[in-house]
């Protein structure tokens, strides 16, 4: 099981693999991004709605259209972007045992260890950007599957 949700995951691997494939003129077609993540292509299709909703992605519609990345996109749009648009903010504000009164006053057994690791979370989320994971180490794209 992983840190993020399922739809979290192929979210970050969709954007990845348009990151690493997106150029001026060519767009991807759902079935090859759900064929490069390896995600079902109804699953994928409601996943890249999203990403284009938050203006992660971006989508044409028509013969020639497709999904793509902008270069600025890729410079600039991060981690953290794609799990607060997928997953929201929970992860980022909900008690690490699941109690609703867990506050800095009335904190859990949790709270301040679980703290540290949240902040630590959110700096490494919010320095990752799409250009860095679409680029460290000339990625092969079969490590999206």
């Amino acid at each position: 099981m992983g840190f993020f949700s399922k739809s979290c995951e192929y979210a970050i691997r969709a954007c990845v693999y348009l990151a690493q494939s997106s150029n001026a003129t060519e767009r991807k077609v759902l079935n090859d991004i759900s064929k490069a993540i390896d995600s079902p292509e109804a699953f994928t299709a409601k996943i890249l709605q999203s990403l284009v909703k938050n203006n992660l992605i971006q989508s044409i519609k028509g013969p020639y259209g497709g999904f793509f990345m902008t270069e600025e996109q890729i410079q600039t749009k991060t981690l953290f972007e794609i799990v607060i648009a997928i997953d929201g903010a929970d992860l980022f504000t909900k008690c690490a045992l699941g109690l609703k009164a867990c506050s800095g006053e009335k904190p859990c057994p949790m709270h301040h260890q679980f703290l540290e690791v949240r902040e630590r979370l959110i700096l490494i989320l919010k320095e990752t950007t799409l250009l860095k994971l679409a680029s460290s180490a000339e990625i092969d794209l079969t490590f999206l599957k």
